[in-house]
Formats: C-alpha cells, structure tokens, sequence
C-alpha cells in the first residue's frame, strides 16, 4: 500500500486570525490556546503573534515560549517578523521564540510600489537577515506577501525569487493568497508549477476566504503537491477570514485518502468554542461542523430516515468531532422529530397522545417559538392537561400595561358559555391586574373564584430568555385544593393559560 503524504497544519489563530475586527487576545488567553492547540488539537506548529507589535504581545509570546520549551515543543512555536535589520531578530531574543516567519515580497507590484526597490536589493536584505537568525540560531521560514498575485502577474519574479530563496538555509516557503483572490484552478496551478520546478523546497499555502473559495483552495492546493496547509479556528482572519480549520480537516479526511494529518477531529469543537468566547465573534449557527445547527435534523421526514437505515445520514458523523445529532422541534416537526427527543429523554406516550403532543409542537413553531427537547416534558404535561378539560370559559383577549410610577393595568373579554364580558382592573402586578378584572366579571355571575394559594414558574434547565415558560397555580375551594398550569414563552401568559385551565374546572 502506497504510504499516505503528511500535510503539515499550521495554526495562525493568533496571529493571523488575530488581525480579525475588533479581535485582541490577551496573554494568558494566547497561552491557553497555544497549549490546546499543540497538545489537544495537535497541530504541527502554531503562528502566535508578530514581532514588535506591543509590549502585551511580547509578554504573550514569553509566555508561551516558556512553556513550549519545558515541554519539548519550542521549535513548533512560530513568530512573524519583518526584513527590518535587527530589529525583529532583538524581538526574537527577548521572547525566546526560536522559529520566525519572515514577510517578504512575492510580487514585483509590491516590491516595486512599497519597498521601492529593485528584487537584487531586496534578496540583500533577505539574505542579510536569515544569516543574522543563523548566527543566533534562529530557524527561518519566508513568507511570499502578494504571492498569488506574483503569480498572475509577475510570474518571472517570484521565479527570479525562489531560485534565490534555493541558496538559503531556509526551511520552509510560506505561499499566501494574500487579497484571497485565487480561484481553485489557480489554486492547482500554480502550486504545481512551483512544487514541480523546486522539488527541494518545502511549501505551505495559506488561504484566504474573500470569494468563499478558502476551503476549496487548500483542497486543489495539496492536490497539486503542497506540504503544509494555514488554518484558523473559526476561520478568524483579516476581512473574510481565513481557511477554517473544522472544515478543512474535516474536507481532506473525507475526500483527499491519499493524505493523513496529525490533527484530532474530536477535540474542533472545544477549540472552537472557546476560541467564541475569548474572540466575541459568535459562531453563525450554520457553520460547518462547528455550528449550533449543522447536526440537526429539522423536517420531520429527515428524521423518519434516520430511523430507517440512516437514510439521511453522510460521512460528515457528529461523533467524530465529538458532538451530538439533534431533532428540532417546530413547525417542520413530525412525530419522528417528536419520538426521537422523547427517546433521549425517555419519554413513551401512546399514539394518541404523541398526536397530541406533536401538533402542540408545530402550533408553537407557527409562533416562532423555539421549541428545546428539555421544553418537551412542559408541552407533554400542557397538552394532556388541557385535552382532559373541557373548554366552556375562555379568555377572548386582553390588553396588560405596566407603566413606570403607574399601578399596573388589564382589560379582557371572557366568554362564559354563550355570554361575553369585558371588564378592566388595576393591580399590584399584570397577573393580579388580570384577577381582579376577572373577579368582577365572575361577581356579576355571582361567582366566587377559588383562592390562589400557590403561584411556581419554571423553565427548563439552561433555558434561554425565549425558553418556554411553565406557570403552576394551587388553587383551594372550600376544601378542595388542586393545581392547573400553562405554558408560553411569557410568564404572564403562561399563568393566564394556567388561570383559564382553572375556570374550566369550575361547576
């Protein structure tokens, strides 16, 4: 068997993913991720910072070194840094990092119209620079900034440069699609003619996603022969980000046998979710493999084929990156949908009642409510609530205000078999507003109301702020005491429901 090619992972997060929008690790978050990263994820080298960029920035870096050092992995610690004579290099020294990614210039429109200077001028300056990190022992890789458009358009340039870059004591040539403006067919080609004209050099690509094609780049870009790929959590980058890792990884297990990695799939999304938190940058719920939703299931015949043979399932596992398949429940919801969460939850009902239970669920989606798998049991306990009474009052409409400085406010309509009446009340909150509005219709009935005794709210563990609500009110009437609830994503109309449910119990 034809032995698999390894394709080296680099870890710009903090660095290049730094350069996102209003992104700013601190130190100790820079460590924690550097740790993850190198003994979790196992990425094969992490970019952290670049040099000269503050005095925070330099302490982040110490820090890491430090680290890294104690635990053997120094040399897969990596630092960007600038042909600005020693100035970078005295950097490097005062961090302790032993690997720097130098930014040169990989097209003759950057070279000329930036530096202003002739390519012979600027190989010195390259060159000047690797020999002073060779004599402080100090392992240089090179950026080709603008490469893509090197390609494009100078193309004798970048091969004027990497027949120049082929006499240093470099280890590896760093090809960024800087603006992200290669196209996959790019992508291919132009890797390949480098790969094939340098075989000695060791060349990694680093993608950009300005056009979306970010992922699809890295694909054609080790088809064509490159060694080592750039990736980011969350595909943190300047402007459209970067190529994001989850995918990626993902992307070449899949469908590119021929290469192995060393990154562990299971540990993505834990990255992925602490990189949210310390970036701020939240994770679009449709992100591949690392979104809320990408392992949810909503319409009810996608469930109904999971249950059949996994007819709706692919490759693309939730296992496998440590995650979970989920059911949603809303108005796409079918009594699979239904069936699968009660699974979970160990729930049987009869078929009647799932029935039941599963309309409920698409009532609530035709609101807008978001229905959870831990509301469930609230909705189970609602429906087969209310199908037990019938419904000879109910509370046509009703208007609650609550203003500043001003007792709260109702007016309702109640329908009371065939008779409607209309009253309006103050009170010491929007519920007792409620009460004693309904109070004086019931003593125009000549009607006393049970005594509320007992008033309990609760919503699902972790609930959300539009978390399905469940209102429980203990009633006594003469010696009889007994409970009625409600459910609603507001806890006063919650109560309400629970109140009606309660008017029904009347004879």
């Amino acid at each position: 068997m034809k032995t698999r090619r390894y394709i080296e992972i680099m870890d710009t997060t903090l660095r290049d993913g730094e350069q996102t929008s209003g992104v700013s690790f601190s130190a100790s978050e820079k460590l924690a991720l550097a740790q993850l990263l190198l003994t979790e994820v196992k990425v094969d080298r992490v970019e952290v910072a670049s040099a000269r960029v503050s005095a925070g920035e330099l302490e982040a870096v110490k820090q890491i070194t430090r680290w890294a050092a104690s635990v053997g992995m120094l040399d897969k610690v990596e630092v960007l840094t600038f042909v600005d004579g020693q100035a970078s290099l005295d950097w490097m020294k005062a961090s302790g990092a032993k690997v720097m990614n130098l930014l040169t210039k990989g097209s003759l429109n950057h070279l000329t119209h930036q530096l202003k200077k002739t390519p012979d001028c600027h190989f010195a300056d390259i060159q000047q620079v690797i020999n002073d990190a060779q004599q402080l022992g100090i392992q240089v890789n090179v950026y080709l900034e603008d490469w893509s458009n090197g390609m494009r358009n100078s193309p004798e340039y970048v091969v004027h440069y990497l027949d120049f870059m082929q006499t240093q004591p470099i280890c590896r040539v760093l090809l960024p699609d800087t603006l992200g403006v290669l196209t996959p067919a790019e992508s291919y080609t132009f890797v390949h003619q480098l790969v094939t004209r340098y075989p000695t050099l060791h060349f990694d690509f680093h993608a950009h996603n300005d056009y979306d094609l970010g992922v699809a780049n890295v694909m054609e870009a080790i088809r064509a022969g490159a060694h080592g790929i750039h990736l980011t959590v969350n595909g943190l980058g300047e402007r459209a980000g970067n190529a994001p890792m989850a995918s990626v990884i993902a992307v070449l297990r899949d469908f590119m046998p021929e290469v192995r990695m060393g990154v562990v799939e299971k540990s993505l999304y834990q990255v992925s979710k602490i990189v949210e938190t310390f970036s701020g940058l939240r994770i679009p719920d449709n992100k591949p493999v690392v979104g809320d939703n990408v392992f949810t299931q909503t319409a009810g015949i996608h469930a109904d084929g999971d249950k059949k043979n996994n007819l709706y399932f692919n490759a693309l596992l939730p296992e496998r990156f440590g995650r979970k398949r989920s059911y949603a429940l809303g108005k796409m919801s079918g009594k699979a949908n239904i069936e699968n969460n009660l699974r979970e939850l160990g729930i049987q009902l009869s078929e009647d009642d799932l029935k039941k239970v599963t309309q409920r669920v698409i009532e609530l989606g035709d609101l807008k409510e978001t229905v959870t798998r831990e509301d469930l049991p609230y909705v189970i306990a609602d429906v087969l609530n209310t199908s037990a009474v019938a419904s000879r009052v109910e509370v046509l409409n009703y208007v609650l205000t609550h203003s500043k400085d001003l007792k709260p406010s109702a007016t309702l309509r109640v329908r009371i078999d065939e008779e409607q009446f209309e009253e309006n009340a103050q009170g010491d909150g929007q519920y007792d507003a409620f009460m004693n509005a309904l109070k004086s219709i019931y003593n125009r009935k000549k009607m006393v109301l049970p005594m509320l005794t007992d008033y309990a709210v609760r919503i699902p563990t972790g609930g959300r702020t539009d978390a399905l609500c469940e209102t429980i009110i203990t009633w006594k009437s003469k010696n009889n005491e007994f409970k009625t609830r409600g459910l609603d994503s507001d806890q006063t109309v919650s109560a309400i429901k629970a109140t009606q449910k309660m008017l029904n119990t009347l004879e």
